[in-house]
């Protein structure tokens, strides 16, 4: 069988999150950062026949890019890899024990504020954050509007950078501070349609393709509501 484009980039996508990955039969992949406060999760076009782990995906990936166009024979302790008539590695499997394996699926609570978020807005937050150093992303309301603010939490001298957010839904009145590592959102490019709870997990789901990262808000975070107005969106 072949792997798309499409599935290795996935791959090295989910590579930024965990080195190393176990995937079951099935179109379904997905990995958990080791301090599992990520998780992610694709629908890919293969079907893989059998269960396999990775140790290192980096050194999969690397081999994998030895061949143009490479051909996958999977097998029950090791995939052949090969490329035209002559050249071939046999890539054996990790033991499952070794790695950091996702034990259960997310089961996203009622969300309290929902917010669709461009491909060029992330961009631009991606590349205010980098270049004036703000490792800190919040989603803030003020009860009639949300703006994303980047921030250095660790000093509150530093500089703020601050984007309206034109798309959003939530309980009017709300006032909210949902706070983000801004390195906890190594996503695939695109654009995603984001679901926050009102306690411990938000969902960015692309818009596009079968993509969807679970990530864990910060302690920091607050959400009151007026009483009369109270509940999930």
């Amino acid at each position: 069988m072949h792997i798309s484009k499409e599935t290795l980039s996935i791959l090295k996508n989910f590579r930024d999150l965990n080195s190393n990955i176990y995937v079951v039969p099935g179109n379904t992949i997905k990995t958990i950062t080791p301090a599992k406060n990520v998780m992610a999760w694709a629908s890919v076009q293969e079907d893989f026949p059998v269960e396999f782990g990775i140790w290192d995906l980096t050194s999969f990936l690397g081999t994998v890019s030895l061949f143009d166009n490479p051909e996958f024979d999977f097998h029950d302790k090791y995939v052949m890899i090969s490329g035209g008539k002559s050249s071939r590695v046999k890539y054996y499997y990790s033991d499952p024990s070794l790695l950091t394996i996702p034990t259960q699926n997310v089961k996203m609570p009622d969300p309290v504020v929902v917010i669709d978020l461009e491909e060029e807005t992330f961009n631009e937050l991606k590349k205010a954050s980098s270049v004036l150093g703000l490792p800190d992303l919040s989603f803030v309301s003020n009860g009639s509007e949300v703006s994303a603010i980047l921030s250095d939490k660790s000093n509150a001298t530093n500089n703020t950078y601050s984007l309206d957010i034109e798309k959003s839904t939530f309980t009017e009145g709300a006032e909210f501070n949902f706070d983000f590592k801004i390195d906890h959102l190594r996503f695939i490019p695109g654009s995603y349609r984001m679901k926050i709870a009102e306690k411990v997990v938000s969902e960015f789901q692309n818009t596009v393709t079968s993509l969807a990262y679970w990530v864990a808000v910060q302690t920091t975070s607050s959400y009151n509501v007026p009483v009369e107005t109270a509940g999930a969106i």
